[in-house]
Order: structure tokens, then sequence, then C-alpha cells
């Protein structure tokens, strides 16, 4: 019964209780286990892990290589109960020179590219640590942090490195917890190493102050930071923020008027493989007329080759309109969320987190300080006792000789009723009758003793080590009950890692410019573009080319089978032509990028996102200023501007609404003052251009009235010059007396005139 009220107590449990307890559970694992750092050592748990590991095998800078396999197995079987191949990621990822500022992880084999090519498998590879990762670790043997039991209380690892700089920023780190996220760009050590010494020296320094030392981030890869100096400055004092960041490029010159432009450095983080394709689908697509060609010429450096399409393209030019295409330019987000003391996640600013580095290493400093302290007074102790068995050698050795229990007998003797002892160099005073008792320490350091200490010097040596002990003791006490004594030490420790990790260590130079962004002046594509004449083709299913020069319209072309001609008219390269569908939306698409005329073309469904259940009503060269008539089937239409319709994008400009089974119909350019409307009833009706209103979206007014079809056609001409049609025979006809047909708009019109095409169709 006991255990079916438990039961059933654990049932009555809310769903939402639980859920909520289970959820919070899981998102604070997540937030301080897995994916932010903490702000004193910059590392997340898996990779202090890895750190560590390598650490107990003993994997040291100056020593062998061992299999990443052998690491990684470690990790997880030690300290990290998750899959290998994440662990193998992690420690990767720390090896690689172009993600990680300062690298960790020395690697021996294939550990990935800037192409974004994966590492080989975890048994090719081998891996040792790094100088740096060796100065995150340094006094973990005298007790600078706590350590806690592994998942399975089997071993200890330590909950936070020691962590000679400032890694966080050094380094920089990203990851997506539960409700929050990180990304922290990497920068200089030697710089940050300034900004804390500083930051010691003026603790209420301001944030915009600290961007003296620290003018913004150092990316691994180099680049041009190009944000503005407040946008920096802000980013910094309030932990969010980003930065815009460009590739470095130059101009080779080749002879002869020739020219290419090199890429030497690619934004962080920015695969090479995939920039290129991109560069390579602007140049395929024409986007960017003025871009040439693009080939990878690296090798250990990175050398990317832009050509132009022609000598007289400018640089500066092309290359603001790929910064603005591809990743030649991209903008790194900062985030600076993380675990102030491991615990609590917090957005902070710069100086918070320099700030909470610099009170872990003034702890670390006391824990290392008084660590030191417990081994020199049990060093005193031992070396106390060692004295005592100097001065009063003959009767210890009586002891050791011929006492069954040498300890407790060199523990119970009094010492301090031995005589006075004479050397050559000094006197030696006996210890005060009372306090000549030896220690358990004491006695046992004597047993264990060597025989070869027993000589004369080695007595001498202990007296020098005992006074160096003592002073060093005392220096330390010191430090301990002193605060400026004790940020002096850590502003000499700052200023020994700057000068071995600065400018004088390999890649300890800044890598990364900051300068400002020239200002490239919009150039209109129509002036990147030579200016040619061409001739555009559409067919019946929507084939579309462009035939060099002007060509006889009336000239008998080449179509696939079953298609035929609709549209053919003159026009430039620098053209933009205008293409309205049956469903109401304009689609822009520039004429330079049309196929060539030698074979049928191409499909203008594949240039733009025209749906297949859409018509192409017609095509138009593109007039600024100009005005246009549309109209639909169901008769409503309007005057739009010409300019409003240009589509930036492939899917097009929604102008004209349609629904249902109602579709754009007309689309002319507006001329004259009067508009002339038929229906499928062959009613024509005139009415002034004044009373059809101009919009830029929308259904439109009602143009002329039906009782049964639609509209058929509507064109704008001159009242004066008259309305003209092509009669059945060709010829054109024009009517000048249009009174019978005037009328209000929205009105039904009267039959139209004798001759009008049976088509119903004005042209």
């Amino acid at each position: 019964m006991a255990d079916e009220d438990a039961s059933t107590t654990m049932l009555a449990e809310p769903l939402r209780r639980a859920l909520g307890e289970r959820y919070l559970t899981y998102a604070l694992s997540t937030i301080m286990h897995r994916a932010l750092p903490d702000a004193r050592d910059g590392l997340k748990p898996v990779h202090r892990r890895i750190l560590f590991a390598m650490r107990e095998l003993r994997l040291t800078s100056t020593g062998g290589f061992r299999k990443s396999a052998k690491i990684s197995g470690d990790v997880m079987g030690n300290y990290h109960p998750h899959g290998d191949a994440a662990i193998y990621d992690a420690m990767a990822r720390l090896a690689q020179d172009f993600n990680v500022r300062y690298p960790l992880v020395d690697g021996q084999g294939n550990f990935g590219n800037i192409d974004g090519d994966n590492p080989a498998a975890s048994r090719y590879t081998e891996a040792r640590m790094t100088a740096v990762a060796e100065a995150l670790l340094d006094g973990l043997n005298e007790d600078a942090v706590d350590f806690r039991e592994n998942y399975d209380g089997t071993l200890t690892e330590p909950v936070v490195l020691p962590a000679q700089f400032p890694n966080l920023l050094a380094n920089g780190s990203s990851g997506i917890a539960v409700g929050m996220a990180t990304n922290i760009p990497p920068h200089n050590i030697a710089e940050l190493c300034d900004a804390c010494i500083h930051l010691i020296k003026s603790p209420e320094a301001r944030d915009d102050t600290l961007l003296k030392y620290v003018p913004g981030p150092d990316f691994p890869t180099g680049g041009v930071i190009v944000e503005p100096p407040d946008n920096i400055a802000t980013a910094y004092r309030t932990g969010r923020g980003s930065f815009r960041l460009r590739c470095t490029w130059e101009v080779e010159d080749l002879g002869r008027g020739q020219w290419q432009i090199v890429v030497t450095e690619i934004p962080y983080q920015v695969q090479k493989a995939k920039l290129i394709e991109k560069i390579a689908e602007l140049i395929q697509t024409k986007k960017i007329p003025i871009l040439g060609d693009v080939r990878d010429e690296s090798a250990e450096d990175v050398r990317l080759i832009i050509e132009p399409r022609a000598r007289s393209v400018d640089a500066d030019v092309l290359m603001g309109m790929l910064f603005r295409s591809c990743d030649l330019e991209v903008r790194f987000s900062l985030n600076m969320n993380v675990l102030i003391d491991g615990v609590t996640p917090k957005v902070c600013s710069m100086k918070e987190v320099l700030r909470a580095f610099l009170d872990h290493r003034r702890e670390v400093l006391q824990r290392r300080s008084r660590h030191r302290l417990e081994k020199i007074d049990h060093r005193l102790e031992v070396l106390e006792g060692f004295i005592i068995a100097f001065l009063n050698l003959d009767r210890v050795i009586d002891i050791i000789r011929y006492d069954d229990d040498p300890k407790a007998a060199l523990m119970r003797e009094d010492w301090g009723k031995t005589h006075l002892r004479a050397t050559d160099e000094k006197d030696y005073v006996s210890p005060a009758p009372g306090e000549g008792e030896l220690s358990e320490t004491q006695a046992e350091a004597i047993l264990n003793m060597r025989l070869r200490s027993l000589r004369r010097l080695e007595e001498m040596e202990l007296l020098r080590e005992q006074s160096a002990l003592m002073e060093e003791r005392a220096d330390l006490e010191d430090l301990l009950e002193n605060p400026s004594l004790q940020w002096d030490s850590i502003t000499e420790q700052l200023r020994a890692t700057k000068k071995q990790f600065g400018k004088d260590h390999a890649g300890g130079a800044r890598r990364t410019l900051i300068e400002e962004a020239a200002e490239v002046e919009e150039v209109p594509i129509e002036a990147m573009i030579d200016r040619e004449p061409i001739t555009v083709v559409c067919s019946q299913m929507g084939w579309v080319r462009a035939m060099t020069g002007h060509i006889d319209l009336g000239r008998e072309l080449k179509f696939k089978d079953g298609d035929g001609p609709r549209f053919i008219f003159h026009a430039e390269t620098t053209d933009r032509l205008l293409v309205f569908g049956s469903n109401g939306r304009f689609y822009t698409v520039p004429a330079s990028n049309l196929p060539g005329g030698r074979g049928m073309g191409e499909p203008l469904r594949l240039m733009v996102d025209l749906p297949n259940e859409a018509e192409i009503v017609t095509i138009l060269t593109h007039q600024p200023g100009r005005k246009l008539l549309v109209a639909s089937s169901a008769g409503d239409g309007f005057i739009v501007p010409e300019d409003e319709v240009l589509a930036q994008t492939r899917s097009g400009k929604q102008v004209l609404n349609v629904r249902n089974e109602t579709r754009a119909l007309v689309c002319k350019p507006v001329e004259g003052d009067s508009l002339a409307v038929v229906g499928e009833n062959r009613k024509v009706l005139v009415f002034g251009l004044d009373e059809l209103p101009e919009m830029s979206r929308g259904k439109g007014v009602r143009l002329q009235k039906y009782k049964d079809g639609g509209l058929s056609d509507a064109t704008t001409f001159a009242r004066d010059a008259g309305l003209s049609w092509l009669d059945p025979a060709g010829r054109t006809r024009t009517q000048t007396d249009l009174d019978e047909w005037a009328g209000k708009r929205a009105t039904a019109g009267r039959m139209a005139p004798r001759g009008f095409p049976r088509d119903n169709r004005f042209t």
C-alpha cells in the first residue's frame, strides 16, 4: 500500500511543474557545463579537460607527441563521458591556427585547413600541448585552484585553470546554450596584458580608456576591421555589438595596362573554398558585370586572384561590389555572455571580464603563496632536525646503531641539554632546554638521510638553505598581508607573459588592422558595362537571347521545334528589361545577363522566379521617368510610374493585384492624353487619362463596364491625332472623329468602328 501511495503521489505531480523542473535542470547543465566559457580561464569544460588530460599524459610542448585517439580516449574515460568524436573535434579546433589565435594544441598530421576540409581521423594524427597551454596550467601542483571529483568519483579534475593571461579574450569563444548564446572574438595577448596592467594601476578606469590598449579584435586570419570607433567602444562597453571585417587585398600590376587583385587574407571563419564558389557564382550569373574571373593560387599562404573584365574597371569599385555580394566582408557579432566565477551567466563589458581575470589571478597568487608557505614550514622543520642531528652527530649515530626503535628514541631524546659545539666558521648554540625534542617528521627525515650527507660541507649548505627559506618566508608573509605587493607581483607576471607571447613570439604581433572604411561611390551597373547594340529575342515558349547588333526585325530566326517568335526588339547591353507577368508582377533583367544569340537562348524562368502558371504579358526596355498603363482581364487598371516597378530580386515586384481567374493583360507605355479600351464584346470606350489614377500598387479602378466577358485590349493615344489600328489586311487605319465612342470611365461604350480587327487588338 505504501508503494501504491508513493506511486500515486508521483503521478499526481502537475505536468507543468515536472516539465519545468526537468527543463531547468537541462538548461543549467547546458549553460554551465557545455556552452558558456568561464570568465577566469576562458575555457569550456571539454577544453579544460582536454588540456588537463594532456598534462597528465606529460605531453609538454618540448616533449613527444601522442596519438590523438589516445588523448581523446583518456579524456572520455577519465573526465568527459561524451562521444570521442566530439572530444576530438574540440581538440582539433584548438590546434587550428586559422581558428584559434593562440593554439593550445600542437598538432602533427592533418588537422583541417582554411578551405573547410575536416581533420583526419584521430588514429592518424598526433598532438601535444603548446607553451600557451602550459601557461594556462602553470600552478596546478601548487594548490592554485580547487579540484573536484570526476564523473565517477575515481579521479579529480580542476574546477578552473590558473591561467597566466586572459584566455577568454585572447582566443575568444562561441557557443549556443538554452535561451542564451555567446560569441567573443580573439584578441592580442600583449594588448590584453597592457590593459590588465592599466586596470591594476587605475581600478576605476573607464571602458573607453582600455580601448587605448585593446583597440579591437585580433583575428588569426588577419583582415581589416572597418567598424567606426564609436561602434567598437559601444560594443566593448555593453558587451554586445558587431565588427565589420574585410579581407586584405592589393592590386598587382601585370604590365601593359593589365592588373589583377590579390587577396592575401580572408575574414575570420570564412571557408576559402566556399568563398571561391560564391565569387564564381557571381561571375556565372553576371551579378557583377565588371568581374572577369577568380582563381586560387594559395599554397601555405592565402593568394586569391580576382581578375576584372576590362582594364578600365576601377579596383575600388570592383572590391566594393564584392564586399556587398560575398564573404570578402563579414560582420562578426560580439556577445560577451560568460560565466562569472563559473556559476552565473552574465553579459559583461571588457572591463568586467578583465576584472574577473585579475581577481582570479589574485586568488591564485594567494593560494600558491600559502601553499609555498606550507612547503617552507615543512622544509624548515626538517632542516631544524637535520641541524640538531649535525650538532649531535655522535649521539644520533649511537641511537640508530644500538636502539631497537631509533625513531621513538630520537623523539624521546632531549636535545636541548646538549653542550655548545664549535665549528671552523661559526659557533652554534644547541636548543634551549625543553625545546630540543624532535617531531615525528624530523625523526623520519633523519632516519632517511643518506650517509654521504654527513660530510661537513652539507651542514653548511643546510644552514644556508635555512637562511634563504626564512627570508623567502618573510617575503611571502608580507605578500599575503599587503594587497599592493600582490598587485605588484601580478603586474610582473603579466609583463613576463607579455614578453613571452608578445611581438617576439611566433605569431605574437597584431595581425588584424583597424582602419576607416573608404566610402565607395555608388556606380550604376550601366556605367560598368560596355555599351553595345543588341537585339532581344523571346520565343513563344519563353526562351530569350540577345543577338549582337541591331538586326532586321523582320529577319527569319531559328527556334526550337514547336516554338516561334513572340517578342523581338532592339536594345543595348546597358539596358534593363522589364518583364510583366500575367500574375501582375514585374521582373527586372539586365540586358547584359542575357545569353548570346548563337544558340536558342535560355528559358526566362531560369533568370527570374516567374511561376509556371504565369505567362509573359510583355517585355519592355526600362526608360526612367516613363509611365505605364497596366490593366487586368477584369477591366481594372491604373497608371504606374516605371521607376516604381523596378525589382531588386529574382522574385520580382507585385504591382497589379489579381485574384482567382483574373490575370494581368495589358502593360503599355503612356502616350498622349486619352485612353481607349475594347472589351471581348467588341465595344470600344474612349475617355481622358485624367480620369485614371496614378498608383504604385493595387487593383486599380474600373475602366469599362461589362455584362459578360472582360477586357480585350487598351491603349493610350493623343486625341487630336486620332485612334489607330491595323485592319485585317495589315493596313493602318485611323479614326479621328471619336465622339461616338467617347464617354465616362466605367461606362459600357459603343460597338467598334467598321474595319476594327477581329482579335479585338489595337496593335
